[in-house]
């Protein structure tokens, strides 16, 4: 993808496999409970950038992800995950790391 190039969140969380299905994509994005640099979205056609960190509920737990980059077509699990890097699993071991 060429720099400063974009792509719909629905489609970005379908592709990386962040969601199922463009439908349970689109409804994730449409439930205004996702935000995309701490912007409140409430429709599937925002767009998401690489650099962009996603935040948004899934399974009773908060995913934050940062865009490492766009995916080109929804390929195998391995390829999705190369999309983002999961910011909350960073912060859940920070939190339980011992303090001396």
């Amino acid at each position: 993808m060429a720099e400063g190039a974009a792509m719909r969140i629905d489609r970005f969380l379908w592709w990386s496999r962040l969601a199922s299905t463009r439908s349970a994509a689109q409804a994730i994005a449409e439930k205004g409970t996702l935000r995309i640099d701490g912007r409140r979205i409430e429709r599937s056609s925002a767009s998401v950038r690489v650099g962009c960190v996603v935040a948004f509920p899934l399974y009773g737990k908060v995913r934050v992800v940062r865009v490492e980059q766009l995916p080109v077509r929804r390929g195998p699990p391995a390829e999705g995950r190369a999309c983002y890097q999961d910011l909350s699993v960073a912060e859940n071991v920070s939190q339980e790391a011992p303090t001396d």
